[in-house]
Formats: structure tokens, C-alpha cells, sequence
């Protein structure tokens, strides 16, 4: 089998590992073209198993930086996602034409633009 780079093959380095596993035990070899490897030699094989650590290693350091990131803004008051679709006076309205009125939530929906599912979260 061969492929471009060998991190476009699977998600996680164990993937990676049984994925070449099994193609060796059909009797066929695994090469990446973009860092020379070429699992059918001893010395491929090494390389191979380096190169696909390191690229573990640096998968897991990039999600732990984005957590340590995400961590670190939320402790200076910057909250991420989406912006709410109803400022709080629209949900408070939105509730009482829910269980005062008992309009319909399609009815609600359409009045503030928004879907009914939005309805029914507020």
C-alpha cells in the first residue's frame, strides 16, 4: 500500500499500527512517499515506528495546548461558542407566551426568528 503521508492513513497511532499490521499479514508492504518509509525492510520498519510516535506525540501536545488555551481564556471572562440566538428579555417573553398564552412554539419561532427548538430550550 502506498500513500502520500503517513498520518492521513488513521486517527491515532494505534490505528496506524494495526492498520500496517494487517497489511503485513496479507503479505504486502506499507510505503509513505513523503517521508520515505518502506515498512517491507528492518530499517523502514524502525523509521516508521519513530516517525509515527513522534507524530502521536505531537497530536496530543497541539490538544493539550488548545486546552491549556481555551483554560487560560476562560479565566480572563472570554467564553467561546456560539452567541446566544435570545437575549435574556426575548427568553423571559418567550416563556410567558409559552405557558401564559399557550401559543403554539412554531408560532413563537416565527415571531422571533428562530427555530422551535430554540423555543424549547428557552
Amino acid at each position: 500500500m502506498v500513500v502520500t503521508k503517513y498520518d492521513r492513513l488513521a486517527r491515532s497511532l494505534r490505528d496506524l499500527l494495526d492498520i500496517v499490521e494487517t497489511i503485513r499479514e496479507r503479505g504486502a508492504g506499507f510505503r509513505s512517499l513523503a517521508e520515505d518509509i518502506d515498512t517491507t525492510t528492518p530499517a523502514g520498519r524502525l523509521v516508521f515506528h519513530v516517525f509515527a510516535s513522534i507524530a502521536q506525540f505531537e497530536r496530543e501536545r497541539i490538544s493539550e495546548r488548545t486546552r491549556e488555551g481555551l483554560q487560560a481564556a476562560r479565566k480572563r471572562g472570554r467564553v467561546g461558542g456560539r452567541p446566544p440566538a435570545l437575549s435574556p428579555a426575548q427568553r423571559d417573553e418567550v416563556k410567558r407566551m409559552r405557558d401564559e398564552e399557550h401559543r403554539p412554539l412554531a408560532e413563537i419561532a416565527r415571531l422571533f426568528k428562530v427555530s422551535t427548538k430554540t423555543v424549547r430550550r428557552a
